[in-house]
């Protein structure tokens, strides 16, 4: 019987345009992800790096785009939170059938730009649904990583068995699903989290 939910952000609640920062950073002559950007993006999304140490190392690589040109790439890839799904999730919050936490992979700009994006009333209705809102940079760990699924379930005394963990990247579904999570991993324009019914 599940007793948790555990929900990842980005195309699961707010809708990604997941290649438009490849897209915005060609006309700055990026052609591709280095070893180098690799690490730096996962070491952002950990909070190893501050964010100026971020956009100060991006820069060097494109010296012909400005910090706010850059800025504006990174965060393209963010679209809007529908009514239906906040309204949703406040629901299912409301009827305490289960404990909810939020489990995404994000970075400080990331966050700040979601903010200004919805307003932070609308922000504050989003986190307050849940019991705990989990965000990989402050937390120093990232999905698929097994460590970020055992912290969440040690830290609030989950049982794996008991807990549904959905997420559209499948790397991440089965990272938990290893632990004994009950997983669905959502099918980004086929499948929306309103139907999360069906896995309950």
């Amino acid at each position: 019987m599940i007793k948790n939910i555990i929900l990842d952000f980005g195309d699961v609640l707010i809708n990604l345009d997941k290649p438009a920062t490849a897209r915005e950073m060609l006309k700055f002559g990026f052609s591709g992800i280095t070893p180098e950007l690799d690490s730096l993006f996962k070491d952002y999304e950990k909070g190893l790096v501050s964010s100026d140490h971020f956009l100060d190392t991006v820069s060097r690589q494109f010296p012909q785009a400005s910090r706010s040109e850059l800025r504006n790439a990174w965060n393209a890839i963010l679209l809007d939170f529908p009514e239906e799904r906040l309204t949703f999730l406040e629901n299912l919050a409301a009827k305490n059938q289960y404990r909810l936490f939020l489990l995404s992979n994000t970075n400080d700009l990331h966050i700040e730009h979601v903010k200004k994006q919805m307003g932070m009333p609308r922000f504050n209705r989003f986190k307050n649904a849940f019991e705990v809102f989990y965000l990989s940079y402050e937390m120093g760990m990232r999905k698929p990583d097994a460590e970020i699924f055992e912290f969440v379930l040690d830290q609030n005394r989950l049982t794996a068995h008991e807990t549904l963990f959905v997420d559209d990247v499948k790397e991440n579904t089965d990272a938990a699903s290893n632990l004994g999570i009950h997983v669905w991993n959502l099918q980004v324009g086929q499948e929306d989290i309103t139907q999360l019914n069906r896995f309950l």
